[in-house]
């Protein structure tokens, strides 16, 4: 057996062998990465292929200083000869892009606002189009509250989409809430989502769903037969995270019937999952979906629509994948069922046979060290556009051949030019062994022109969020730390500590009821591996997260003295306070594996505010002012008892407006310079300037 008592590189940064259309000439490699460099750097989703695959679309996110904010826009690509062009140009954020059927013109979800003007142009979400021979884009809905999500039929005649309605419950308390309208109730009123079908011939709309439910998601079969949806009796995020249903609706008879949940609630690791990713089948009957879990691996099942009732078909994985994301798509002209994967940090794509109600074969379709984000296939399912996100480019689409095995890939674009003078990070994957002897792993980022016998490095150790996520191998410049790191002399580890996805199934739980503990010592012993190694000062080591990360940074410092400064972005402080406000309190249950009055010790044990005494450790702590997900609480906490009890060095940054995210561009370019200017100084001793 392979020993790991050295730190094992796996794999150093390199050009992809991916192959590409694309002949540049290699820029010479001058420029410095800084922190501006993010703000320029475009970032592609929801690739959409054309029908015939000779065109495809993708959504183009670009930072905008005099807006205060990032924006996507509708970008439309030939696939022949590499040419392309933007298609919108709003000061908003363009969204679900689909084909319709003959090619001939773009449906999407976009806003419009003019002062004092009514739907479609009074701000709202309303469906519009663009032809692909040009023109400007014209409102095909005007929903006074907006429109949700859409669907065009599969003849290209019809689009589907779900409106919104203020619904108030009628229970004995309901004249009293009217009376007193000033205060705001915790329930009472929600927003329903009935489903229209717009007639694109004459534009009348039929309604065909209103049964006072929330949609969260809803897929129309070809012949229009059935529509699948996913719903909840209220608005709020926790009843979706554990008391959702897949609902079929037959617009022949007006029934509805929910599928039985038997195998992704009673007989599933937790009940408190999240339902996503509707798909149907060319034969109209069989149902894709997924589950997704907090701390536990996520299911994929096909279910037969004439039978509501029978158990699903649960798709199974190979190897250590942990399924990716809701965009699951019946590959046209075939039997497989095909969606994304996470596998040692890379994202791939997998297609797999469903005969009748068996499962056959899986394959990965595209080879090599692939972190593939939006797909899609061409109408006849013989081509595949997907973006990727490589060692040394941001992300880029590509297309191949659907229907070979481990086709090769065609680069077709190059979103970000200015990426190809950079001075590159050389990344590569590094493992180690944790105490309890389990191989763990990371992503290493070092400066471009380091050599180990430059000596020891300072240590920027920087912590994904979820943590049911993982780091991936590939390029990164994000506010939340990789690239101006390395510029500027330091090494970034991003450990893929135990909970993570892509290492297995037992990887991924052995986190559930450990938290504060196993997945601490998993970053300690990396960061260990790294010092022994010659590649680390351990004298000179910082960490930072977001999220999850911030709840590990906070983990971390309140653990060992080792790191001299830190940054707490969005951490969870106190468990118990965490399951009392956060939005999704199943991901608490889940990982304390209970209730706070059942799992007490738990819920101590897994919060750092129990072991606050212990932190020494100069500390920044970002927080958006209406985070849902973590509220501002949880920072608020860790400052008292740094700044008032502890007397520990510590400054608390609170983002106006901002969410769980920081949405704003002074927001990010703020953190991110906190977090350079501080870590200089509590790490390398530089001077405050």
């Amino acid at each position: 057996m392979k020993k790991f008592n050295k730190l094992t590189l796996l794999a150093t940064a390199m050009a992809t062998l991916l192959g590409t259309s694309m002949v540049t000439a290699a820029a010479e490699k001058t420029h410095d990465i800084i922190i501006d460099d993010f703000f320029d750097i475009g970032g592609m989703s929801s690739v959409t292929l054309s029908p015939n695959g000779k065109k495809a679309l993708w959504l183009e996110t670009r930072w905008d200083k005099e807006l205060d904010k990032s924006q996507r826009d509708l970008w439309l690509l030939d696939t022949e000869s590499g040419n392309s062009k933007r298609l919108t140009f709003t000061n908003e954020s363009e969204s679900s892009p689909q084909w319709s059927p003959d090619g001939q013109h773009i449906y999407f979800l976009g806003k419009v606002k003019q002062e004092a003007a009514k739907a479609p142009y009074n701000g709202k979400t309303q469906i519009f189009r663009i032809a692909v021979a040009g023109g400007d884009m014209q409102p095909m809905t005007k929903e006074v509250e907006g429109v949700s999500g859409f669907q065009l039929s599969h003849d290209g005649k019809s689009v589907y989409f779900l409106a919104t309605k203020t619904v108030k419950d009628k229970d004995d308390w309901a004249s009293m809430r009217a009376d007193h309208s000033a205060p705001k109730y915790g329930h009472g009123e929600r927003k329903t989502n009935p489903l229209y079908q717009l007639d694109l011939q004459h534009f009348k709309q039929q309604l065909l769903i209103d049964d006072d439910k929330v949609v969260w998601e809803f897929k129309v079969n070809e012949d229009g037969s059935k529509i699948a949806r996913i719903t909840t009796d209220d608005n709020e995020l926790v009843r979706l995270e554990g008391w959702s249903d897949v609902e079929i609706f037959d617009t022949k008879t007006k029934t509805n019937n929910t599928l039985a949940d038997t195998q992704w609630r009673d007989q599933a690791p937790s009940p408190y999952g999240w339902l996503l990713g509707l798909n149907w089948r060319e034969n109209n009957n069989q149902l894709a979906f997924r589950i997704d879990f907090d701390g536990h691996p996520g299911k994929l099942f096909i279910a037969n629509a004439k039978a509501t009732e029978a158990p699903s078909l649960e798709v199974t994985r190979s190897g250590d994948v942990t399924l990716n994301s809701g965009d699951i798509k019946w590959r046209p002209n075939s039997d497989e069922i095909c969606y994304r994967g996470a596998d040692h940090a890379r994202v791939k794509l997998f297609c797999t046979e469903i005969d009748g109600d068996e499962q056959g074969d899986t394959r990965t379709v595209i080879n090599g060290d692939m972190v593939i984000g939006s797909y899609s296939f061409s109408q006849n399912g013989k081509r595949v556009a997907f973006s990727h996100n490589g060692l040394d480019h941001f992300a880029d689409m590509f297309i191949a051949d659907a229907n070979r095995s481990r086709a090769k890939a065609e680069r077709l674009s190059n979103i970000n030019p200015q990426v190809e003078s950079w001075k590159l990070p050389q990344i590569s994957i590094v493992s180690w062994k944790a105490p309890d002897g389990s191989v763990v792993e990371g992503i290493l980022d070092l400066p471009a022109d380091y050599k180990k016998s430059d000596g020891p490095l300072p240590l920027v150790v920087q912590i994904h969020g979820g943590p049911t996520s993982a780091t991936p191998y590939a390029l990164q410049h994000r506010s939340y730390g990789r690239s101006t790191f390395t510029a500027k002399g330091w090494a970034l580890l991003s450990p893929n500590y135990r909970g993570s996805t892509g290492y297995g199934d037992k990887f991924l739980t052995d986190l559930v009821g450990k938290e504060h503990d196993i997945e601490v010592n998993d970053i300690i012993a990396g960061v260990d591996q790294l010092i022994s190694d010659g590649i680390v000062d351990g004298d000179k080591m910082a960490v930072m997260g977001w999220s999850n990360g911030g709840y590990l940074t906070n983990a971390l410092i309140s653990t060992t003295e080792r790191f001299k400064a830190a940054s707490s972005g969005a951490g969870v402080f106190d468990q118990r306070l965490q399951w009392m406000l956060e939005d999704t309190p199943g991901h608490v249950i889940n990982f304390m594996e209970g209730l706070p009055w059942e799992k007490p010790e738990a819920y101590t044990q897994g919060s750092s505010l129990s072991h606050v005494d212990k932190i020494k450790t100069p500390t920044l702590i970002h927080i958006g002012e209406n985070d849902q997900r973590v509220p501002a609480g949880h920072a608020q906490g860790l400052y008292r008892a740094l700044k008032h009890y502890l007397n520990v060095p510590v400054e608390l940054i609170v983002y106006p407006g901002e969410g769980h995210g920081l949405s704003k561009y002074q927001h990010r370019k703020a953190k991110m310079e906190w977090d350079q200017k501080w870590f200089e100084h509590y790490v390398l001793d530089k001077p405050i300037k």
